[in-house]
């Protein structure tokens, strides 16, 4: 939705005006093509970055706009959140050392970005998902105030009529229910473009869909949201649920969500993947059109198709038709949505190699996939890698295949074959793929990150563990070696940086609480059995209320066979507590002062974790 002035389409004359230009806008295409006017020829690719900001502590950083103003270049733009931008790389014509330059081009306007995010206390991360967002990031007041932003936000939720309920269920299980479509600033992807000849783009679409499901395996990176463990690339699940236009209910009044792989083969013309589109959704937002684009044709004009690229930027497909004008010249491409940002350039730039190599060298022999692949297994595929990454097992030409087996034995060579075809230099294609080659035989992106956190939780807390794996995986990738020569961290590894030691990194969160009316026999025993000192009391809303200490109720320990006395005869309800975000320094000296051993830490009423003297 590159287009920065749309409004909420409401009104009835706003939406028939919409219509009509989305209707010519589809003739307008038909007629070019029909026409021979659409490019062919040279292919070209290109590419988008997008990036986080984080501050020193390795958080999300609010201040996109302020930094954007100070790197003055028209490569970048905002995201929908404030701790996020893009840059749209230039297109290069797909021969010699086009990757190289890609990469040189992206390396340069990155170490711009990072000089003008320096003057910020500011970093750049590449990554899916950053591990260390919290709730609290994704609230409205985080989003960039722009208006496209709010008008989307509020026709999606107008459209929904309820919040958003997020359940993403991997290791650890996610549910959520959300007021914004802020969720959407979570994902960070790198989102590569090739230019596809209309001759062959049926074709070229469903080879595309076909092997989304092996290439995504070898590129997740996104394992965790909010510290919790759950697909390989969690992005896939977050970002369908995040913009998700249906409401929860029996009626099924759309099949498909607006991010969506598909439900089936295209076996129709260019145009009718726009219509298919067009008829599923609903527009949601309008803009300045200006000339009907039937008429510009017949004035020799080349149109923009403005309506109809409006509303295919409010559909998300992770194979994306996109079309565009390129120095006076309409071409189609697919825009490949679902590699995710980093772990560093070098690994973002042999995925998209990886990709178009396999895109270019489709063999004769699957020239018409959709006769002898099933659609569901293509589609099995795609999400099976996004569950397990290099852990999945794909269906392929009525065979089981590892991840391993089938890009090392088939997919690889076959990359090659294309690349070479393509004129793109030998050293170029052997660089970026031996990349992909030696990640597939030791680790990818979420395979470094899990390994990583979960031995750094042997030794740390949740909060601390997310930190220190964010910062180390930033000094990681400002080296730009590839994310198969990393070494997983060790369970004792730490940071240079200066993070702030606060309450939420030695909290307890893995809390025991009880009700005010159970028994005090239960809840002495929970207490020995589970080696807990402090019991929190809760009420029916979720409120802390009390405090149970093993001091209050060991001289009754005697008297529980006969008693039927209930927390609350025991439980202090004067309680002392802390917020997460107080130092650990605070939190001290507010236990020596009260001369106590716990600290319950809350967020208003609300119990979060538990803070002892223990944890200190």
């Amino acid at each position: 939705m590159g287009n920065l002035n749309v409004t909420k389409l409401s009104k009835k004359k706003d939406k028939a005006n919409y219509i009509h230009q989305l209707t010519k806008d589809i003739e307008a295409l038909d007629y070019m093509i029909n026409n021979d006017m659409i490019e062919k020829a040279p292919i070209r690719i290109g590419a988008e970055q997008e990036f986080c900001l984080v501050n020193h502590e390795f958080l999300p950083s609010g201040n996109a706009l302020d930094i954007l103003k100070d790197i003055d270049d028209d490569h970048f733009t905002t995201e929908i959140g404030n701790y996020n931008l893009e840059i749209n790389l230039d297109p290069f014509e797909l021969k010699d050392d086009c990757f190289s330059k890609l990469h040189n081009q992206l390396k340069s306007l990155l170490d711009k970005a990072k000089l003008a995010a320096k003057k910020h206390n500011t970093k750049i991360a590449l990554t899916g998902i950053l591990p260390t967002l919290s709730l609290r990031h994704i609230t409205i007041d985080n989003m960039t105030p722009i208006q496209r932003y709010y008008v989307l936000n509020e026709a999606i939720k107008e459209s929904r009529k309820q919040d958003f309920d997020i359940h993403i269920k991997g290791v650890d299980e996610l549910n959520l229910l959300h007021d914004t479509v802020m969720l959407e600033g979570c994902n960070t992807s790198f989102q590569a473009h090739l230019q596809i000849n209309p001759d062959d783009f049926i074709k070229s679409y469903n080879w595309a869909q076909a092997i989304s499901g092996p290439v995504l395996s070898a590129c997740t990176n996104s394992p965790f949201l909010f510290g919790k463990e759950l697909w390989s690339e969690t992005r896939i699940a977050l970002f369908t649920q995040s913009v998700d236009t249906r409401a929860n209910s029996f009626i099924l009044n759309e099949k498909q969500s607006r991010v969506s792989f598909g439900n089936q083969w295209e076996t129709g013309g260019i145009s009718d993947i726009f219509k298919d589109n067009i008829s599923r959704f609903r527009s949601l937002v309008t803009a300045e059109f200006g000339k009907d684009s039937l008429e510009m044709l017949k004035e020799g004009e080349i149109p923009k198709l403005k309506a109809l690229c409006l509303h295919n930027g409010t559909v998300y497909r992770w194979n994306r038709i996109c079309y565009g004008v390129g120095d006076g010249k309409p071409h189609l491409r697919i825009e490949n949505r679902y590699i995710p940002s980093g772990p560093t350039m070098k690994d973002e730039i042999a995925n998209m190699m990886f990709w178009v190599g396999l895109m270019v060298g489709r063999p004769k022999s699957e020239d018409n996939i959709h006769e002898t692949m099933d659609f569901k297994d293509a589609k099995s595929n795609f999400f099976t890698a996004a569950r397990y990454g290099m852990a999945a097992q794909f269906n392929w030409k009525g065979k089981i295949m590892t991840s391993k087996s089938l890009i090392l034995d088939e997919l690889l060579p076959m990359a090659y074959r294309g690349l070479y075809k393509m004129g793109i230099a030998p050293r170029d294609a052997e660089n970026y793929l031996t990349v992909i080659e030696n990640r597939v035989q030791s680790h990818n992106g979420s395979q470094w990150l899990t390994k990583s956190y979960r031995n750094l939780l042997k030794s740390k807390k949740r909060n601390e563990a997310l930190q220190v794996l964010t910062a180390n995986m930033y000094l990681k990738q400002e080296h730009d070696f590839p994310v198969s020569t990393w070494t997983v961290l060790d369970q004792h590894a730490n940071t240079t940086f200066d993070i702030d030691k606060k309450v939420l990194h030695v909290m307890n969160t893995d809390l025991f609480s009880v009700g005010k009316k159970d028994s005090l026999e239960l809840v002495i025993n929970i207490m020995k059995w589970k080696n807990i000192h402090h019991m929190p009391v809760i009420n029916v809303k979720k409120d802390l209320i009390g405090l149970l200490s093993w001091t209050d109720i060991e001289n009754h320990i005697n008297e529980i066979e006969e008693s039927t006395k209930s927390v609350q005869n025991f439980m202090k309800e004067d309680l002392i507590t802390i917020t997460k975000d107080k130092s650990i320094a605070e939190a001290k000296t507010i236990m020596q002062k009260n001369e106590i051993n716990c600290l319950p830490v809350v967020k208003g009423n609300k119990l979060v974790g538990i803070l002892t003297s223990n944890d200190l």
